[in-house]
Protein backbone atom coordinates (compact mmCIF):
# COMPACT_ATOMS: atom_id res chain seq x y z
CA UNK A 1 0.00 0.00 0.00
CA UNK A 2 1.30 3.36 -0.88
CA UNK A 3 2.74 5.68 1.85
CA UNK A 4 1.45 9.48 2.42
CA UNK A 5 4.60 11.80 2.11
CA UNK A 6 5.69 11.59 5.67
CA UNK A 7 5.83 7.47 5.58
CA UNK A 8 2.55 6.51 7.21
CA UNK A 9 0.54 3.86 5.11
CA UNK A 10 -3.38 5.64 4.30
CA UNK A 11 -5.88 4.15 6.48
CA UNK A 12 -8.82 4.51 4.07
CA UNK A 13 -9.99 1.71 2.30
CA UNK A 14 -10.14 2.89 -0.93
CA UNK A 15 -6.81 4.71 -1.00
CA UNK A 16 -5.26 1.75 -3.34
CA UNK A 17 -7.95 2.50 -6.21
CA UNK A 18 -7.14 6.05 -5.93
CA UNK A 19 -3.23 5.75 -6.30
CA UNK A 20 -3.55 3.28 -9.13
CA UNK A 21 -6.17 5.68 -10.71
CA UNK A 22 -3.80 7.88 -10.57
CA UNK A 23 -0.75 5.63 -12.18
CA UNK A 24 -3.21 4.53 -14.74
CA UNK A 25 -3.45 7.98 -16.05
CA UNK A 26 -0.07 9.27 -15.99
CA UNK A 27 0.90 5.82 -17.59
CA UNK A 28 -1.64 7.16 -20.66
CA UNK A 29 -0.03 10.27 -21.05
CA UNK A 30 3.52 9.37 -21.20
CA UNK A 31 4.80 8.05 -24.88
CA UNK A 32 5.58 4.19 -24.45
CA UNK A 33 8.87 3.09 -25.07
CA UNK A 34 10.43 0.47 -27.58
CA UNK A 35 12.25 -1.19 -25.12
CA UNK A 36 9.49 -1.63 -23.35
CA UNK A 37 7.14 -2.90 -25.34
CA UNK A 38 5.40 -6.78 -25.52
CA UNK A 39 8.90 -8.22 -26.51
CA UNK A 40 9.49 -7.79 -22.61
CA UNK A 41 7.02 -9.86 -21.87
CA UNK A 42 5.01 -7.90 -19.70
CA UNK A 43 1.58 -7.47 -20.77
CA UNK A 44 -0.16 -3.95 -20.50
CA UNK A 45 -2.27 -3.61 -17.38
CA UNK A 46 -5.66 -4.67 -18.24
CA UNK A 47 -9.07 -2.42 -16.99
CA UNK A 48 -11.39 -4.23 -14.52
CA UNK A 49 -14.31 -5.37 -15.10
CA UNK A 50 -15.79 -2.01 -13.00
CA UNK A 51 -15.62 1.84 -14.28
CA UNK A 52 -12.60 3.61 -12.97
CA UNK A 53 -13.43 6.29 -10.21
CA UNK A 54 -12.83 9.66 -11.33
CA UNK A 55 -9.42 11.55 -10.31
CA UNK A 56 -8.40 12.62 -6.94
CA UNK A 57 -9.58 16.27 -6.16
CA UNK A 58 -7.11 18.28 -5.40
CA UNK A 59 -8.10 19.07 -2.15
CA UNK A 60 -7.80 15.70 -1.10
CA UNK A 61 -4.29 15.07 -1.86
CA UNK A 62 -3.47 18.11 0.50
CA UNK A 63 -5.42 16.36 3.06
CA UNK A 64 -2.89 13.46 2.35
CA UNK A 65 -0.05 15.51 2.34
CA UNK A 66 -0.78 17.47 5.56
CA UNK A 67 -0.99 14.52 7.76
CA UNK A 68 1.52 14.62 10.66
CA UNK A 69 4.15 11.76 11.13
CA UNK A 70 1.86 9.26 13.29
CA UNK A 71 2.85 6.16 15.11
CA UNK A 72 2.78 5.08 18.59
CA UNK A 73 6.18 4.66 19.23
CA UNK A 74 7.50 7.83 18.33
CA UNK A 75 7.65 10.51 20.95
CA UNK A 76 6.78 14.31 19.95
CA UNK A 77 9.04 16.47 20.21
CA UNK A 78 7.28 19.65 20.20
CA UNK A 79 5.24 19.23 23.65
CA UNK A 80 4.49 23.20 25.11
CA UNK A 81 6.09 24.50 27.45
CA UNK A 82 4.12 25.55 30.59
CA UNK A 83 2.96 28.96 30.19
CA UNK A 84 4.07 31.81 32.43
CA UNK A 85 1.95 31.55 35.69
CA UNK A 86 1.45 28.42 36.08
CA UNK A 87 3.23 26.39 38.29
CA UNK A 88 5.99 24.96 36.18
CA UNK A 89 6.85 28.04 34.58
CA UNK A 90 10.18 28.20 36.27
CA UNK A 91 11.33 24.47 35.26
CA UNK A 92 13.31 24.07 32.53
CA UNK A 93 12.10 22.70 29.60
CA UNK A 94 13.41 18.95 28.26
CA UNK A 95 16.54 19.64 26.19
CA UNK A 96 16.03 18.52 22.40
CA UNK A 97 18.08 15.04 21.86
CA UNK A 98 20.58 14.71 19.49
CA UNK A 99 19.33 15.23 15.22
CA UNK A 100 16.29 16.99 16.48
CA UNK A 101 15.96 20.47 15.13
CA UNK A 102 15.87 23.59 17.17
CA UNK A 103 12.20 25.46 16.79
CA UNK A 104 12.68 28.14 14.53
CA UNK A 105 12.83 31.93 16.11
CA UNK A 106 9.93 33.51 15.15
CA UNK A 107 8.24 30.88 16.98
CA UNK A 108 8.79 29.95 20.73
CA UNK A 109 9.12 26.14 21.39
CA UNK A 110 5.88 25.91 23.81
CA UNK A 111 3.93 27.26 20.64
CA UNK A 112 1.53 24.73 18.91
CA UNK A 113 2.13 23.72 15.81
CA UNK A 114 -0.89 25.23 12.94
CA UNK A 115 -3.48 23.10 12.91
CA UNK A 116 -3.85 20.56 10.58
CA UNK A 117 -7.10 20.93 9.23
CA UNK A 118 -9.47 17.80 9.47
CA UNK A 119 -6.46 15.94 9.82
CA UNK A 120 -7.98 14.23 12.57
CA UNK A 121 -11.37 12.89 10.19
CA UNK A 122 -8.95 10.68 8.75
CA UNK A 123 -7.96 8.52 11.50
CA UNK A 124 -4.52 10.03 12.86
CA UNK A 125 -4.47 8.70 16.49
CA UNK A 126 -3.78 13.21 17.75
CA UNK A 127 -4.53 11.89 21.73
CA UNK A 128 -0.73 10.13 21.55
CA UNK A 129 1.15 12.96 20.12
CA UNK A 130 -1.03 16.10 19.82
CA UNK A 131 1.14 19.31 21.15
CA UNK A 132 -2.45 20.54 21.74
CA UNK A 133 -3.53 18.12 24.26
CA UNK A 134 -1.99 18.83 28.12
CA UNK A 135 -0.99 15.72 29.78
CA UNK A 136 -3.81 14.15 31.40
CA UNK A 137 -2.95 14.51 35.37
CA UNK A 138 -1.45 18.17 35.66
CA UNK A 139 1.34 18.14 38.78
CA UNK A 140 -0.74 20.53 40.45
CA UNK A 141 -3.19 17.19 40.88
CA UNK A 142 -0.84 14.77 41.88
CA UNK A 143 -1.41 13.28 44.96
CA UNK A 144 -0.16 9.94 46.52
CA UNK A 145 -3.34 8.39 45.15
CA UNK A 146 -2.78 9.68 41.53
CA UNK A 147 -3.14 6.26 39.31
CA UNK A 148 0.34 4.47 38.00
CA UNK A 149 -1.30 5.28 34.29
CA UNK A 150 -1.26 9.02 34.70
CA UNK A 151 1.95 9.14 36.49
CA UNK A 152 3.76 6.95 34.02
CA UNK A 153 2.96 9.18 31.00
CA UNK A 154 4.89 12.22 33.27
CA UNK A 155 7.77 9.87 33.39
CA UNK A 156 8.36 8.45 30.47
CA UNK A 157 10.84 11.16 29.24
CA UNK A 158 14.46 10.93 30.48
CA UNK A 159 14.20 14.25 32.51
CA UNK A 160 10.36 13.11 33.50
CA UNK A 161 11.34 12.26 37.17
CA UNK A 162 13.40 15.48 37.96
CA UNK A 163 10.02 17.44 36.30
CA UNK A 164 7.87 15.51 38.42
CA UNK A 165 9.54 15.85 41.86
CA UNK A 166 10.54 19.90 40.95
CA UNK A 167 6.78 20.76 40.24
CA UNK A 168 5.31 18.79 42.67
CA UNK A 169 7.70 20.51 45.34
CA UNK A 170 6.29 23.92 44.15
CA UNK A 171 3.02 23.05 43.57
CA UNK A 172 2.98 21.95 47.77
CA UNK A 173 4.57 24.71 48.96
CA UNK A 174 1.94 27.38 46.89
CA UNK A 175 -1.08 24.68 48.64
CA UNK A 176 0.82 25.52 51.80
CA UNK A 177 1.31 29.08 51.61
CA UNK A 178 -2.58 29.07 50.47
CA UNK A 179 -3.84 27.17 53.57
CA UNK A 180 -1.81 29.11 56.17
CA UNK A 181 -2.51 32.65 54.48
CA UNK A 182 -6.39 31.61 55.19
CA UNK A 183 -5.40 30.54 58.65
CA UNK A 184 -3.56 34.35 59.07
CA UNK A 185 -6.36 36.84 57.69
CA UNK A 186 -9.39 34.32 58.06
CA UNK A 187 -11.87 32.90 54.80
CA UNK A 188 -12.63 35.12 52.64
CA UNK A 189 -15.96 34.45 52.03
CA UNK A 190 -17.00 34.59 55.92
CA UNK A 191 -15.08 38.01 55.90
CA UNK A 192 -17.36 38.92 53.12
CA UNK A 193 -20.39 38.06 54.77
CA UNK A 194 -19.58 39.63 58.65
CA UNK A 195 -18.82 42.91 56.29
CA UNK A 196 -22.49 42.82 55.00
CA UNK A 197 -23.99 41.83 58.45
CA UNK A 198 -21.80 45.07 59.44
CA UNK A 199 -23.46 47.22 57.69
CA UNK A 200 -25.85 50.28 58.82
CA UNK A 201 -24.34 48.98 62.27
CA UNK A 202 -23.22 51.51 65.44
CA UNK A 203 -22.10 51.43 68.76
CA UNK A 204 -25.83 49.61 70.08
CA UNK A 205 -25.47 46.93 68.15
CA UNK A 206 -21.51 46.41 69.65
CA UNK A 207 -20.33 45.34 72.93
CA UNK A 208 -17.41 47.42 74.45
CA UNK A 209 -15.05 44.93 76.28
CA UNK A 210 -12.52 47.85 77.58
CA UNK A 211 -13.35 51.33 77.74
CA UNK A 212 -9.67 52.07 77.84
CA UNK A 213 -7.74 52.11 74.48
CA UNK A 214 -6.02 48.61 73.89
CA UNK A 215 -3.10 50.76 71.58
CA UNK A 216 -2.86 54.31 70.16
CA UNK A 217 -0.95 54.95 67.25
CA UNK A 218 0.25 58.07 65.79
CA UNK A 219 -3.20 58.81 64.24
CA UNK A 220 -6.18 56.64 65.85
CA UNK A 221 -7.08 55.00 69.22
CA UNK A 222 -8.36 51.67 68.91
CA UNK A 223 -10.53 49.98 71.28
CA UNK A 224 -11.90 45.90 71.23
CA UNK A 225 -15.37 45.38 70.65
CA UNK A 226 -17.47 42.57 70.12
CA UNK A 227 -20.23 41.22 68.03
CA UNK A 228 -22.38 38.13 68.00
CA UNK A 229 -22.19 36.70 63.93
CA UNK A 230 -22.80 33.22 63.10
CA UNK A 231 -23.89 31.74 66.91
CA UNK A 232 -20.54 32.97 67.58
CA UNK A 233 -18.53 35.56 69.30
CA UNK A 234 -16.12 37.77 67.53
CA UNK A 235 -13.57 40.53 68.59
CA UNK A 236 -12.33 43.17 66.98
CA UNK A 237 -11.30 46.75 67.14
CA UNK A 238 -13.16 49.73 66.56
CA UNK A 239 -10.58 52.73 64.79
CA UNK A 240 -11.43 56.03 66.14
CA UNK A 241 -9.12 58.28 63.73
CA UNK A 242 -7.81 61.64 65.74
CA UNK A 243 -8.67 64.70 64.17
CA UNK A 244 -6.87 65.28 60.33
CA UNK A 245 -5.41 62.30 60.53
CA UNK A 246 -8.83 59.77 58.66
CA UNK A 247 -7.43 57.86 55.17
CA UNK A 248 -11.02 56.04 55.15
CA UNK A 249 -11.73 57.04 51.45
CA UNK A 250 -8.77 55.05 50.65
CA UNK A 251 -8.53 52.89 53.15
CA UNK A 252 -11.81 51.38 51.68
CA UNK A 253 -10.52 50.58 48.50
CA UNK A 254 -7.45 48.12 49.74
CA UNK A 255 -7.29 45.13 48.59
CA UNK A 256 -6.38 41.86 51.46
CA UNK A 257 -3.02 41.31 52.29
CA UNK A 258 -1.34 40.30 55.09
CA UNK A 259 0.33 43.27 56.15
CA UNK A 260 -2.47 45.63 55.37
CA UNK A 261 -5.01 46.60 58.27
CA UNK A 262 -8.61 45.44 56.90
CA UNK A 263 -11.57 47.07 57.26
CA UNK A 264 -14.70 45.55 57.85
CA UNK A 265 -17.24 48.57 58.28
CA UNK A 266 -17.29 52.27 59.16
CA UNK A 267 -20.38 54.21 60.70
CA UNK A 268 -20.50 57.65 62.25
CA UNK A 269 -21.59 57.69 65.77
CA UNK A 270 -21.83 59.90 68.89
CA UNK A 271 -18.88 58.47 70.99
CA UNK A 272 -20.53 56.03 74.30
CA UNK A 273 -20.13 57.49 77.22
CA UNK A 274 -17.80 54.85 78.79
CA UNK A 275 -15.00 55.22 76.22
CA UNK A 276 -11.83 57.32 77.08
CA UNK A 277 -9.68 59.39 74.41
CA UNK A 278 -6.76 60.70 76.10
CA UNK A 279 -6.07 64.08 75.59
CA UNK A 280 -9.49 64.88 74.41
CA UNK A 281 -11.13 67.30 76.44
CA UNK A 282 -14.64 66.01 77.51
CA UNK A 283 -13.79 62.04 76.79
CA UNK A 284 -11.92 61.47 80.25
CA UNK A 285 -13.27 59.48 82.78
CA UNK A 286 -13.66 61.79 86.05
CA UNK A 287 -15.73 61.01 88.76
CA UNK A 288 -18.42 63.37 87.59
CA UNK A 289 -20.10 65.75 89.46
CA UNK A 290 -24.27 66.27 90.59
CA UNK A 291 -25.13 68.53 87.86
CA UNK A 292 -23.10 66.31 85.39
CA UNK A 293 -24.83 63.19 85.99
CA UNK A 294 -28.02 64.75 86.15
CA UNK A 295 -27.27 66.49 82.77
CA UNK A 296 -24.54 64.84 81.30
CA UNK A 297 -22.29 66.41 78.37
CA UNK A 298 -22.85 65.48 74.94
CA UNK A 299 -20.14 63.32 73.67
CA UNK A 300 -18.43 64.46 70.51
CA UNK A 301 -19.62 63.01 67.37
CA UNK A 302 -16.99 60.63 65.35
CA UNK A 303 -16.36 58.43 62.87
CA UNK A 304 -15.42 55.03 63.53
CA UNK A 305 -13.46 52.63 61.30
CA UNK A 306 -14.18 48.74 62.34
CA UNK A 307 -11.13 46.75 61.56
CA UNK A 308 -10.45 42.94 61.79
CA UNK A 309 -7.30 42.59 63.66
CA UNK A 310 -6.93 44.26 67.69
CA UNK A 311 -3.70 45.17 67.95
CA UNK A 312 -1.68 45.30 70.93
CA UNK A 313 0.70 47.63 70.85
CA UNK A 314 2.65 49.50 68.05
CA UNK A 315 6.49 49.03 66.43
CA UNK A 316 7.25 51.86 68.91
CA UNK A 317 6.44 50.38 71.86
CA UNK A 318 8.13 47.07 71.04
CA UNK A 319 11.44 48.60 70.34
CA UNK A 320 11.38 50.89 73.42
CA UNK A 321 10.56 47.69 75.51
CA UNK A 322 12.86 45.47 73.86
CA UNK A 323 16.07 46.88 74.52
CA UNK A 324 16.82 44.28 77.52
CA UNK A 325 16.45 41.63 74.90
CA UNK A 326 18.60 42.86 72.49
CA UNK A 327 21.42 42.87 74.86
CA UNK A 328 20.96 39.28 76.06
CA UNK A 329 19.32 37.91 72.79
CA UNK A 330 20.39 40.22 70.26
CA UNK A 331 20.57 36.87 67.06
CA UNK A 332 16.90 36.43 68.48
CA UNK A 333 16.00 39.93 68.57
CA UNK A 334 17.42 40.58 65.13
CA UNK A 335 15.71 38.03 63.72
CA UNK A 336 12.86 39.63 64.68
CA UNK A 337 13.19 42.46 63.08
CA UNK A 338 14.49 41.16 59.64
CA UNK A 339 11.20 39.65 59.94
CA UNK A 340 8.74 42.81 60.99
CA UNK A 341 10.74 44.47 58.21
CA UNK A 342 10.33 42.06 55.94
CA UNK A 343 6.50 42.19 56.28
CA UNK A 344 6.68 45.89 56.04
CA UNK A 345 8.52 45.33 52.26
CA UNK A 346 5.64 43.36 51.00
CA UNK A 347 3.23 45.61 52.34
CA UNK A 348 4.38 48.50 50.14
CA UNK A 349 4.63 46.42 47.78
CA UNK A 350 0.97 45.81 47.44
CA UNK A 351 0.55 49.08 48.22
CA UNK A 352 2.14 50.26 45.50
CA UNK A 353 0.47 48.20 42.84
CA UNK A 354 -3.00 49.88 43.87
CA UNK A 355 -1.02 53.57 43.41
CA UNK A 356 -1.25 53.90 47.68
CA UNK A 357 1.42 54.94 49.66
CA UNK A 358 1.87 54.39 53.10
CA UNK A 359 0.75 57.75 54.92
CA UNK A 360 3.54 58.39 57.86
CA UNK A 361 5.54 55.49 57.87
CA UNK A 362 7.01 55.92 61.40
CA UNK A 363 6.87 53.25 64.42
CA UNK A 364 3.98 54.52 66.37
CA UNK A 365 2.22 54.62 62.82
CA UNK A 366 2.78 50.38 62.67
CA UNK A 367 0.97 48.21 64.36
CA UNK A 368 1.48 45.01 65.71
CA UNK A 369 -1.02 41.99 66.18
CA UNK A 370 -0.49 38.86 67.95
CA UNK A 371 -0.66 35.77 65.76
CA UNK A 372 -3.55 33.19 65.89
CA UNK A 373 -1.22 30.47 66.15
CA UNK A 374 0.39 28.72 67.94
CA UNK A 375 -1.97 27.41 70.55
CA UNK A 376 -2.37 29.05 73.49
CA UNK A 377 -0.25 26.72 75.84
CA UNK A 378 2.31 27.27 73.37
CA UNK A 379 2.15 31.13 73.16
CA UNK A 380 5.17 33.07 74.01
CA UNK A 381 5.46 36.38 75.17
CA UNK A 382 4.57 39.19 72.96
CA UNK A 383 8.45 40.25 73.09
CA UNK A 384 9.80 36.96 71.81
CA UNK A 385 7.18 35.54 69.37
CA UNK A 386 6.67 37.16 65.87
CA UNK A 387 3.89 39.73 65.76
CA UNK A 388 2.00 40.48 62.76
CA UNK A 389 2.74 43.62 61.37
CA UNK A 390 0.31 46.02 59.32
CA UNK A 391 0.62 49.24 58.09
CA UNK A 392 -2.49 51.50 59.07
CA UNK A 393 -2.21 55.00 57.33
CA UNK A 394 -2.35 55.32 53.44
CA UNK A 395 -2.86 58.37 51.08
CA UNK A 396 -3.26 58.40 47.01
CA UNK A 397 0.36 58.95 45.36
CA UNK A 398 -1.31 61.56 43.84
CA UNK A 399 -2.10 63.52 46.91
CA UNK A 400 0.38 66.48 47.63
CA UNK A 401 0.56 66.59 51.14
CA UNK A 402 0.80 63.31 53.13
CA UNK A 403 -0.57 63.30 56.92
CA UNK A 404 1.59 63.67 59.49
CA UNK A 405 0.83 62.62 63.32
CA UNK A 406 2.20 64.91 66.18
CA UNK A 407 5.13 62.39 67.20
CA UNK A 408 6.94 63.19 63.30
CA UNK A 409 9.91 65.53 63.47
CA UNK A 410 8.73 68.76 61.56
CA UNK A 411 11.86 68.95 59.71
CA UNK A 412 11.52 65.27 59.00
CA UNK A 413 8.37 65.56 57.48
CA UNK A 414 9.12 69.12 55.48
CA UNK A 415 12.21 66.92 53.76
CA UNK A 416 10.49 63.83 52.63
CA UNK A 417 8.04 66.49 51.03
CA UNK A 418 10.29 67.41 48.58
CA UNK A 419 10.78 63.72 47.53
CA UNK A 420 8.45 61.40 45.44
CA UNK A 421 6.42 58.63 47.30
CA UNK A 422 8.71 55.77 46.44
CA UNK A 423 11.97 57.54 47.45
CA UNK A 424 10.04 58.48 50.75
CA UNK A 425 9.49 55.08 51.59
CA UNK A 426 13.03 53.97 51.09
CA UNK A 427 14.22 56.67 52.93
CA UNK A 428 11.71 55.88 56.04
CA UNK A 429 12.60 51.97 56.35
CA UNK A 430 16.02 52.80 56.07
CA UNK A 431 15.55 54.93 58.79
CA UNK A 432 13.69 52.23 60.59
CA UNK A 433 16.15 49.88 60.28
CA UNK A 434 18.49 51.94 62.86
CA UNK A 435 15.44 52.65 65.23
CA UNK A 436 14.60 48.75 65.60
CA UNK A 437 18.64 48.30 66.15
CA UNK A 438 18.35 51.00 68.52
CA UNK A 439 20.85 53.43 66.94
CA UNK A 440 19.85 57.22 67.20
CA UNK A 441 19.71 58.41 63.53
CA UNK A 442 18.53 61.70 62.91
CA UNK A 443 17.59 64.14 59.74
CA UNK A 444 21.10 65.63 59.45
CA UNK A 445 22.94 61.67 59.57
CA UNK A 446 19.92 60.86 56.68
CA UNK A 447 20.41 63.31 54.08
CA UNK A 448 24.63 64.61 54.74
CA UNK A 449 23.74 67.56 55.66
CA UNK A 450 26.74 67.49 58.65
CA UNK A 451 27.81 64.20 58.49
CA UNK A 452 29.39 62.28 55.60
CA UNK A 453 29.19 58.67 57.38
CA UNK A 454 25.93 57.21 58.77
CA UNK A 455 25.82 56.51 62.41
CA UNK A 456 27.82 52.85 63.11
CA UNK A 457 25.11 49.64 63.86
CA UNK A 458 27.05 47.33 66.28
CA UNK A 459 27.77 43.84 64.61
CA UNK A 460 26.33 41.78 67.51
CA UNK A 461 24.72 39.03 65.38
CA UNK A 462 25.18 37.25 61.68
CA UNK A 463 21.87 39.88 61.12
CA UNK A 464 23.93 43.11 62.20
CA UNK A 465 26.25 43.38 59.06
CA UNK A 466 23.32 42.84 56.21
CA UNK A 467 21.42 45.21 58.17
CA UNK A 468 23.84 47.89 58.13
CA UNK A 469 24.46 47.12 54.54
CA UNK A 470 21.14 47.78 53.56
CA UNK A 471 20.67 50.35 55.39
CA UNK A 472 23.45 52.03 53.58
CA UNK A 473 21.51 51.00 50.29
CA UNK A 474 18.19 52.71 51.57
CA UNK A 475 19.77 55.55 52.82
CA UNK A 476 22.56 56.07 49.59
CA UNK A 477 22.78 60.18 48.58
CA UNK A 478 22.36 59.40 45.59
CA UNK A 479 18.62 58.58 44.50
CA UNK A 480 19.75 56.74 41.56
CA UNK A 481 22.50 54.60 43.81
CA UNK A 482 19.35 53.33 46.27
CA UNK A 483 17.88 49.94 46.19
CA UNK A 484 14.06 49.50 45.84
CA UNK A 485 11.44 48.18 48.35
CA UNK A 486 11.67 45.37 46.01
CA UNK A 487 15.57 44.98 46.20
CA UNK A 488 14.86 45.25 50.21
CA UNK A 489 12.24 42.55 50.56
CA UNK A 490 14.63 40.30 48.55
CA UNK A 491 17.87 41.03 50.79
CA UNK A 492 15.73 40.52 53.77
CA UNK A 493 15.15 37.34 52.69
CA UNK A 494 18.13 36.08 51.56
CA UNK A 495 19.58 37.61 55.55
CA UNK A 496 16.69 35.25 56.97
CA UNK A 497 16.47 31.99 54.81
CA UNK A 498 19.84 32.05 52.82
CA UNK A 499 21.63 31.42 51.18
CA UNK A 500 24.62 32.36 53.10
CA UNK A 501 28.27 33.38 51.85
CA UNK A 502 30.20 30.07 52.93
CA UNK A 503 27.93 28.61 49.99
CA UNK A 504 30.54 29.88 47.84
CA UNK A 505 33.26 29.54 49.88
CA UNK A 506 34.09 25.93 48.42
CA UNK A 507 32.49 26.87 44.69
CA UNK A 508 32.16 29.32 42.62
CA UNK A 509 28.71 31.34 42.44
CA UNK A 510 27.01 30.41 39.48
CA UNK A 511 23.53 29.83 38.35
CA UNK A 512 23.40 26.35 38.28
CA UNK A 513 24.98 26.00 41.88
CA UNK A 514 22.25 28.17 43.09
CA UNK A 515 19.58 26.61 41.37
CA UNK A 516 20.63 23.12 42.84
CA UNK A 517 20.90 24.95 46.12
CA UNK A 518 16.96 25.76 45.72
CA UNK A 519 15.94 22.63 44.67
CA UNK A 520 17.41 20.74 47.91
CA UNK A 521 16.33 23.50 50.16
CA UNK A 522 12.46 23.31 48.50
CA UNK A 523 12.88 19.58 49.46
CA UNK A 524 13.89 20.06 52.97
CA UNK A 525 11.66 22.58 53.84
CA UNK A 526 8.56 20.04 53.06
CA UNK A 527 10.25 17.37 54.94
CA UNK A 528 10.63 19.79 57.99
CA UNK A 529 6.71 20.23 57.95
CA UNK A 530 6.05 16.48 57.59
CA UNK A 531 8.02 15.80 60.42
CA UNK A 532 6.33 18.62 62.72
CA UNK A 533 3.30 17.44 61.49
CA UNK A 534 3.35 13.75 62.61
CA UNK A 535 4.91 14.85 65.78
CA UNK A 536 3.80 16.95 68.98
CA UNK A 537 5.96 20.29 67.49
CA UNK A 538 4.18 23.82 67.48
CA UNK A 539 2.07 24.35 63.94
CA UNK A 540 3.37 26.34 61.53
CA UNK A 541 3.09 29.70 62.17
CA UNK A 542 3.76 33.33 60.42
CA UNK A 543 7.71 32.93 59.91
CA UNK A 544 7.02 29.55 58.08
CA UNK A 545 4.74 31.38 56.07
CA UNK A 546 6.85 33.91 55.30
CA UNK A 547 9.01 31.39 54.56
CA UNK A 548 7.22 30.09 52.46
CA UNK A 549 6.38 32.41 50.28
CA UNK A 550 10.02 33.45 49.53
CA UNK A 551 10.67 29.90 48.41
CA UNK A 552 7.66 29.21 46.52
CA UNK A 553 8.27 32.64 44.26
CA UNK A 554 12.22 33.21 44.08
CA UNK A 555 14.26 31.88 40.97
CA UNK A 556 18.33 31.69 40.67
CA UNK A 557 18.74 34.95 38.92
CA UNK A 558 16.78 36.75 41.72
CA UNK A 559 19.60 35.13 43.95
CA UNK A 560 22.43 36.07 41.99
CA UNK A 561 21.48 39.45 42.12
CA UNK A 562 20.43 39.89 45.77
CA UNK A 563 23.89 37.98 46.76
CA UNK A 564 25.93 40.42 44.74
CA UNK A 565 24.75 43.06 46.26
CA UNK A 566 24.72 41.48 49.47
CA UNK A 567 28.12 39.86 49.56
CA UNK A 568 29.74 42.23 47.60
CA UNK A 569 33.86 42.72 48.84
Amino acid sequence: MPDTPGGCPLRSPNSALIYSNVGELRAHLVPRKASRGEGAGRPLPQPGPDPLPPPLPKKQLQRAESLPEPGPSQRCHDDPEPRAGSILYSIPPPQLQPGEGAPPRDRPSWAPKKPLTKSQSLGEPLARSSPQRAPSASLKELTFGTADGELGQLLESPAGVCEVVLGCQEASLARLSALMQEKLVGPEERQQLLEAELVGKRWAALRVLDPQPCCQSGDAWYFRVGFTFEHSQLQFAAKVPKPCCSSLGVQSSLGVHGSIQRLLGRFTDRLPQELVLPGIPGTQRQGPSREEAACPAPRPVLQVLLCAEVPQQTLADFVKGSHALHRTSPGHYERLGCLLLLQLCMGLEHLRGQNVAQGDLCPENLLLVQCPWPPQSQKEPLGLSLPRLLISSFFKVQEKQRPCSSSQEQDWSQALAASSPPAADELNVGRLIYQILHVDISLENILGFKSKRLPEIPLLSIYSAGLKCLATLLLHRDPHQRVSIEQARGILQVLLWGPRQELFARSRKSLELLRSWLQVKRALLLLRFAEDSAGARVSPGLEEWLCCQYFQGVTEHTLYQVTQVLYAP
